[in-house]
This record gives structure tokens, C-alpha cells and sequence, in this order.
């Protein structure tokens, strides 16, 4: 059986805030198990390039996703090593698969317009 981790109080609030936002929390989601780049998120989400760069820049910045650069561009993923992912990872577990986007983004041949 698992050792719950516990989480402070003041950190456990500023992730569940970050997380609070719908776009963040289904990226989070959908990183779990895609690794993405911002031109994917856009179609998906259909908002612009520089509101899918903020929202993936908070992700970041709190060391919530990591960027690994593959040419020009840049693929992003959960950071499973963040030392709060135990936590995060309770809560995506709660949340319905998001493979449909991704589904999605393959039939229409824009899953590949990064690699």
C-alpha cells in the first residue's frame, strides 16, 4: 500500500489555482500521456499561439512540464519528477481521458505537423 504524501497547505492552493483553469487542466491531461508541441494545442483548443504559450509558460514556470526541443520545435510533457506529481497525478486520475483530441488531431494529418 502507497505512503500517502502529504502536501503543504500554501503550495497544495497555488497548484490547485494554476490548475483551476479548464485549458491548463486538460493540457495537463492531455500531456500525461502525449507529448505535444504549441501548434497541436492550438488546433485543439483553438485559441492562438500566444495564449497556448502563456498558459504552457505557468505550467513551466512552476516545473509542472518540461519542453524537450526536437528541431525547430519545441514538445512538451508532464515533469513526473516534480516533487508535487504524486499529488497532481491523484487528481488527473479523477478526470475523463482526453485520447479523443489527440484522435482528433490525427485524422485530420496535424499530428505530425511538428515532427
Amino acid at each position: 500500500m502507497k505512503t500517502p504524501v502529504t502536501i503543504d497547505l500554501q503550495r497544495a492552493s497555488r497548484l490547485l489555482k494554476l490548475l483551476g483553469d479548464p485549458t491548463r487542466l486538460t493540457m495537463m491531461k492531455l500531456l500525461k500521456s502525449h507529448e505535444c508541441c504549441v501548434c497541436e494545442f492550438v488546433e485543439i483548443f483553438k485559441m492562438s499561439q500566444p495564449a497556448i504559450s502563456q498558459h504552457l509558460r505557468k505550467l513551466r514556470d512552476i516545473g509542472l512540464v518540461k519542453e524537450e526541443r526536437k528541431g525547430q520545435w519545441i514538445f512538451f510533457s508532464v515533469n513526473e519528477s516534480h516533487e508535487d506529481y504524486p499529488f497532481i497525478e491523484s487528481i488527473l486520475g479523477h478526470l475523463p481521458d482526453q485520447n479523443e483530441s489527440i484522435v482528433e488531431l490525427e485524422s485530420q494529418g496535424l499530428r505530425v505537423c511538428c515532427k
